[in-house]
C-alpha cells in the first residue's frame, strides 16, 4: 500500500458524524479508533441543558464510552461512571452494542465552580473514582475496573485505567465544543454540540513480555526494540491532532486519518454507527416501582394523586396512578 493511500473497509464518506472508525497504522502495527459525534451528543447535551463545563465533561464521557463500547459483542453492556466529591459528583454513560448510548450527570447547581468555564475539569470532579463496568450478558460475571480520580480530568483517569487494568500503552485525545450551524426553517438557535476523540493502543505482539506487576503513576510501560520506536513515532503523529480537526464536520474522518498517519500507511475499517437511545419505558418504570413498599410509594404521590417518575438519562416523564401499583389512598 502506498503511503498516500487510505484503504477503507467498505464505508464511503457521505456521513462523517455519529460513528466510531477503527483503523490501523500498518507500518507501526498500532491500532486506533476515531470518534465523531454530532446529532448524538447534541441531542443528549441540549436536552439536559447543563452548564457548559458539565456538558463538556459529559460529552467527553460519551465519546470515551462509545470509543470503547464498539468493541464489545452484542448482548453486552459497558457502563462508565464517575463518583467524586467535587461539584460534578456523578457522570453515568451506558453503551450497548452495536451503538446505543445514553448518559447523564449529577452536580451541585449552587456551586459557583459549576458555571465557571475557566476552572479546570479536575477541580470540577474533585476526588473519587472512575469505574468501567462490562456486563457480558447471558448470565456471565461482570468485569469492573476502578481507578482513582484525584483532581484529574476525565482523560487522565481513562489513561490510568488502561495503564492499570489493561496494561496497554494508550493515547487518548477528546474534544467537545459548540459549533455554529445556520438555522433551518426559522430555528432561532444555530449552536450545536459536537464531540470527537482519537485513541491509539499498542497491543502486545506474539511472544511479547506479559506484565506481572502494578505500575506506578510515573512508570512507563516497558516496550522493547522496534516496538518502542514504532509506538513513539505513531504517538507523536497523533499528538499533532487539533481539537478543531476532531470536531470539523467538513473534514471526513478518513481524510483526518490520512492527514495524521499517511507516513504510516493507515488502513480504515468499517465504521460503527452510534445512536442515542434510552431503554426507559412505562413497563420498566412499573418494575422499578414494584421494588418499593406501600409506605414509600405513598410518599411519592403528588397533589394531583399521581406518581411522577423522570428518567435521568432522557428526561422522559412517566405518570402512574397509585392503584395501578397496588397502593390505595
Amino acid at each position: 500500500m502506498a503511503n498516500d493511500d487510505l484503504q477503507m473497509g467498505g464505508r464511503g464518506e457521505a456521513n462523517p458524524d455519529d460513528l466510531v472508525l477503527p483503523f490501523r497504522a500498518e507500518l507501526s502495527g498500532v491500532n486506533g479508533r476515531l470518534v465523531r459525534l454530532g446529532a448524538v451528543v447534541d441531542g443528549v447535551l441540549r436536552r439536559h441543558d447543563y452548564p457548559e463545563p458539565v456538558s463538556v465533561a459529559l460529552g467527553e464521557a460519551l465519546v470515551l464510552t462509545a470509543m470503547l463500547g464498539t468493541s464489545l459483542k452484542h448482548g453486552s453492556r459497558l457502563t462508565l461512571q464517575t463518583q467524586t466529591d467535587g461539584p460534578l459528583h456523578l457522570i453515568v454513560v451506558d453503551f450497548e452494542p452495536p451503538g446505543r448510548v445514553r448518559g447523564y450527570a449529577g452536580f451541585d447547581r449552587s456551586s459557583p465552580v459549576v458555571g465557571d468555564g475557566t476552572i479546570g475539569q479536575g477541580v470540577l470532579l474533585g476526588h473519587g473514582h472512575l469505574a468501567m463496568t462490562i456486563d457480558p450478558g447471558e448470565g456471565m460475571d461482570l468485569y469492573q475496573g476502578v481507578v482513582p480520580i484525584e483532581n484529574d480530568p476525565l482523560t487522565k483517569a481513562a489513561l490510568t485505567y488502561f495503564r492499570q487494568s489493561e496494561q496497554l500503552p494508550t493515547f487518548i485525545r477528546l474534544a467537545v465544543a459548540r459549533h455554529y450551524k445556520r438555522p433551518l426553517h426559522g430555528a432561532a438557535d444555530g449552536w450545536r454540540w459536537r464531540a470527537g476523540g482519537l485513541m491509539l493502543q499498542h497491543l502486545a505482539t506474539e511472544g511479547g513480555h506479559e506484565m506481572k506487576h502494578e505500575l506506578g503513576d510515573d512508570e512507563e510501560l516497558p516496550l522493547l526494540g522496534d516496538d518502542d520506536e514504532d509506538w513513539e513515532r505513531t504517538r507523536f503523529l497523533a499528538e499533532t491532532v487539533q481539537d478543531y480537526e476532531l470536531l470539523d464536520p467538513t473534514l471526513a474522518p478518513e481524510r483526518l486519518l490520512l492527514r495524521l498517519f499517511h507516513e504510516e500507511g493507515v488502513r480504515a475499517y468499517r465504521a460503527r454507527p452510534v445512536e442515542e437511545r434510552c431503554k426507559c419505558s412505562e413497563q420498566r418504570i412499573r418494575t422499578m416501582l414494584s421494588r418499593f413498599g406501600a409506605s414509600e410509594l405513598s410518599d411519592m404521590i403528588m397533589a394531583d394523586g399521581r406518581i411522577r417518575v423522570t428518567c435521568e438519562f432522557c428526561s422522559s416523564v412517566y405518570y402512574l396512578m397509585p392503584d395501578e401499583l397496588g397502593v390505595t389512598s
